[in-house]
């Protein structure tokens, strides 16, 4: 069985610490791959420097919406730059977080569209980040449409009636430990409308520890097998089908070799 961690956050201090066990334990569990987020200009350095020495890792490169009040020009050309470097396959994670009040609306949208233009003008896919605020995603999503290359909606969350609107866009979605949790009856009611083929796994961590191991902290790759057998179990398949066709999506919209 291989998986892919489709969004881990192994720069941050809880993992980056101890990197080598956290990816040796991964390994051992399956998860043998890991796209690796940076999300502000220091983590983007950490995760350039990662690359160069961990292989089976990839890295998508973005700014997340909490930090659009502060994101200058030159923040932009670093972030282009650094979007050329080997091994980095996505834009993002970018988006809109209405969920906190970190960053005003109208900055969250300016940086969205930046980042949109970036991923259109290089030709890589785009990892959204949308929370409580989904109605502005997807307007803004529109606007690009047929221009860009392949978009995923990560950590998903949505309703039936969202979901339908993001799988007739031809969008992909993520699932982290979520869909595990005891009070997530109606997200995986949500699951059983996804093709499986839309879907791709991912850990968010060192956040969102799925059940039954809700209780350690922090949640690393290792961990992201339990959800992988909650979708598997959903959807009436093994966990090896699961993870066989999860793994095959992830290389394809990724483009990982």
């Amino acid at each position: 069985m291989e998986l892919i961690d489709t969004h881990a956050h192994l720069t941050f201090e809880e993992l980056e610490n101890r990197i080598d066990e956290v990816l040796a334990q991964s390994r051992a569990a399956g998860v043998i791959s890991w796209i690796t987020i940076g999300t502000d200009r220091g983590h983007i350095d950490k995760v350039l420097r990662l690359l160069s020495h961990v292989a089976e890792l990839w890295a998508g490169l973005g700014y997340h919406p909490h930090y659009a009040n502060a994101i200058t020009e030159a923040d932009i050309v670093y972030l282009r730059e650094s979007l050329r470097a080997d091994r980095v396959v996505a834009v993002g994670e970018t988006g809109l977080d209405y969920h906190y009040d970190n960053a005003v609306p109208d900055n969250q949208k300016r940086l969205f569209r930046t980042l949109l233009d970036i991923a259109v003008a290089m030709q890589k896919p785009v990892i959204v980040h949308t929370r409580d605020a989904f109605d502005d995603t997807m307007g803004i999503l529109d606007e690009y449409d047929g221009k860009l290359t392949n978009v995923v909606i990560h950590c998903y969350g949505g309703t039936a009636e969202q979901t339908r609107l993001v799988l007739d866009r031809g969008y992909y979605v993520s699932f982290t430990g979520t869909v595990t949790f005891k009070r997530s009856g109606a997200l995986r009611e949500v699951v059983k409308t996804i093709p499986p083929e839309r879907i791709m796994l991912e850990t968010d961590c060192p956040y969102i520890s799925p059940e039954p191991v809700r209780r350690i902290q922090p949640n690393e790759p290792a961990l992201m097998v339990h959800t992988a057998r909650c979708l598997a179990e959903v959807h009436g398949m093994s966990l090896e089908q699961l993870a066989e066709i999860t793994t095959a999506t992830a290389r394809a919209f990724f483009g990982l070799r």
